[in-house]
């Protein structure tokens, strides 16, 4: 019996991304930061990666995922999160696990520039909702329906930074 590793004939590509570039060459803003897709659901089966580079202090609105847990992965900068009743700062090459269903919200609190990788897992409606909020070059607004409509809850508002 063979053991090697050989990918079926119907394994996608690799997909590489470069530094500072969206898959699918694309900016998105949501004025104090940026997203670029990194890995989208049809490239993983469900997947959902972005990086947010942050030139600004700041972050989103208190909520939850319905469906989704949501990792976090600091690379540049420093964030502080809340999820459920713990605090945590993260710093480069820390990482946080926030569950579905559980109430979340961060902010990059650093003075310099701030880059953090998100990971959507499942990814769900997450990228339509990105590409809809950063329409308006501006953090999402605190509007309940459409938080509900992308498979969210909002539940409070942002952190504060100062």
């Amino acid at each position: 019996m063979d053991d090697s590793p050989h990918a079926p004939a119907s394994m996608p590509p690799a997909l590489r991304i470069a530094a500072g570039q969206d898959r699918f060459g694309e900016r998105r803003s949501l004025g104090i930061s940026t997203i670029d897709f990194k890995v989208t659901a049809p490239d993983s089966g469900g997947l959902l990666i972005i990086e947010n580079t942050f030139h600004a202090k700041g972050g989103p609105a208190r909520h939850l995922h319905v469906d989704q847990d949501e990792w976090f992965y600091a690379v540049e900068g420093e964030f502080l999160f809340e999820v459920g009743s713990e605090r945590f700062t993260l710093k480069p090459g820390d990482s946080l696990l926030a569950p579905r269903m559980v109430p979340h919200v961060w902010a990059h609190v650093g003075d310099a520039r701030g880059r953090i990788v998100i990971a959507f897992m499942p990814a769900g409606k997450m990228e339509a909702f990105f590409r809809e909020v950063t329409k308006a070059n501006a953090m999402p607004p605190q509007d309940p329906e459409l938080w509900r409509a992308h498979g969210m809850e909002l539940v409070g508002p942002p952190l504060p930074v100062g």
